[in-house]
């Protein structure tokens, strides 16, 4: 295991996206967001490069030996080698999957240049659609923002009736406070943060509102009422950084 809390990957191309003023358009996983994910991640998502290693930890404490582990919405692949590293010698299957070619394309090559003997089955797929079959570990890190809210319970069902007892989800999400003071607070230290590492006001307000439509957070009850309808018990927050959260979410034995 890495003891690390260093970037997931070498920072490549610096995210300069919404620098330019520009009409108005929905974010997208497209293949510019692929070329300069790793920069846009760690300077947008406060303790991304903690909640990465411990993916690792979580993995290697709850994964059952030959079980499926699934990274639903694995991106560029951070996560999912993070599980790769957790994973014991048991003869588990490693699963990892996103509908973006650019996305899918790019984590095949980070995949390829990483040391492990692990093989990790990539699937170009619609994470509502993927086939989930005998979990043992699940993560969702940072994906279930992007499906659209009246899908996220048959998703959530989906994946605890696949989970082995004594399984766990790796929850992770962008989440919005009952309390309107609270979220007042909380979305202005985020800005902070993105000041902090650079991001201009523009840059701010034009990612803001591309994503306004594509990103839908929930309050942090809403997600836990939820995980539990679907199947899970024992719902804990293990990390939170401002309005970012990350939630381990337990099969019952």
């Amino acid at each position: 295991m890495s003891n690390t809390e260093q970037p997931p990957f070498p920072t490549q191309e610096a995210d300069r996206l919404f620098a330019r003023e520009q009409p108005r358009q929905d974010f997208r996983f497209d293949a510019s967001v692929a070329r300069v994910f790793p920069d846009m991640i760690r300077r947008s998502v406060p303790g991304y490069t903690t909640i990465i290693p411990m993916i690792e930890v979580i993995t290697e404490q709850y994964a059952q030996p030959g079980s499926h582990c699934y990274d639903l919405g694995c991106s560029l692949g951070a996560s999912t080698l993070a599980m790769r590293h957790g994973l014991p010698e048991s003869g588990c299957t490693l699963v990892g999957v996103d509908n973006s070619e650019a996305m899918i394309e790019r984590c095949r090559h980070h995949i390829a240049l990483d040391d492990h003997p692990l093989p990790v089955e990539l699937r170009c797929e619609d994470i509502l659609e993927t086939t989930i079959q005998d979990a043992s570990v699940t993560t969702l890190n940072f994906t279930l923002q992007f499906v659209p809210p009246a899908q996220r319970p048959e998703l959530l069902a989906r994946i605890a009736g696949a989970t082995r007892p004594g399984g766990v989800l790796i929850l992770s999400e962008k989440i919005r406070f009952e309390r309107p003071q609270e979220q007042e607070v909380q979305t202005r230290l985020h800005h902070e943060f993105k000041r902090a590492n650079g991001y201009s006001d523009l840059e701010i307000s034009q990612k803001r509102s591309a994503l306004e439509q594509v990103l839908i957070p929930e309050t942090l009850s809403g997600h836990r009422e939820r995980l539990e309808e679907a199947g899970f018990r024992d719902v804990m927050v293990w990390y939170q950084c401002f309005n970012f959260v990350s939630m381990l979410a337990f099969k019952p034995a």
